[in-house]
């Protein structure tokens, strides 16, 4: 996907005017783009739009008016950008309940080092691989960034209606499966072909 630059971003006084309509569509756009894998684990799949409002909502919020500064954001972001033969998503693991946020994450450990994440066509698989810095070897975040590199072959299995799409988790203390619903795959073949 092409990078996001200045341009493509509203200047403050547009964005306000623009900010109720332009988040309902972003709400509509990220329900079709979001999954819940089993009770804790979220993904969010991320592509330009996505991306290009949270940096919007990051500007307005800490009222960065300075270019170099909203460059800064756009750099980060970007970075989360999927790539061509890329899916890329944020990672949640969420827990609501603050007195079991340490043990839960804890039984997380190992998560963003194995083949514990992947997308699955019928028997073929692609696994997640999580950017690093988000862990250490006795702590793990509750958020991650993660890639899937699809090859052409995998991309033709996802195009067949027939097709058996999910998501799957399997780390020795948290196991999940998720059907993909059809609107999340037709997002998925248009940010692979772009």
């Amino acid at each position: 996907m092409k990078p996001l630059t200045q341009s493509d971003l509203l200047s403050h006084a547009d964005y306000e005017a623009q900010r109720p309509t332009y988040r309902q569509q972003i709400i509509a756009l990220k329900k079709r783009r979001r999954i819940e894998v089993g009770p804790l684990v979220t993904l969010l799949f991320e592509n330009r739009e996505t991306l290009k409002s949270q940096i919007q909502e990051m500007v307005r919020a800490e009222r960065i008016f300075e270019e170099s500064k909203i460059q800064d954001e756009l750099d980060v972001y970007n970075a989360i950008l999927p790539q061509p033969g890329e899916l890329s998503a944020t990672l949640m693991i969420e827990i609501t309940e603050d007195d079991r946020i340490k043990t839960v994450l804890d039984s997380f450990q190992g998560f963003d080092r194995s083949e514990s994440l992947s997308i699955r066509v019928d028997n073929e698989a692609v696994y997640a691989q999580f950017e690093a810095g988000h862990s250490k070897e006795d702590k793990i975040s509750a958020v991650h960034f993660i890639r899937f590199s699809v090859p052409p072959a995998f991309t033709q299995l996802l195009q067949n209606p027939r097709a058996n799409v999910s998501i799957q988790v399997a780390h020795e203390h948290y196991v999940a499966e998720a059907k993909v619903p059809e609107e999340m795959k037709d997002e998925w073949l248009k940010d692979l072909a772009s």
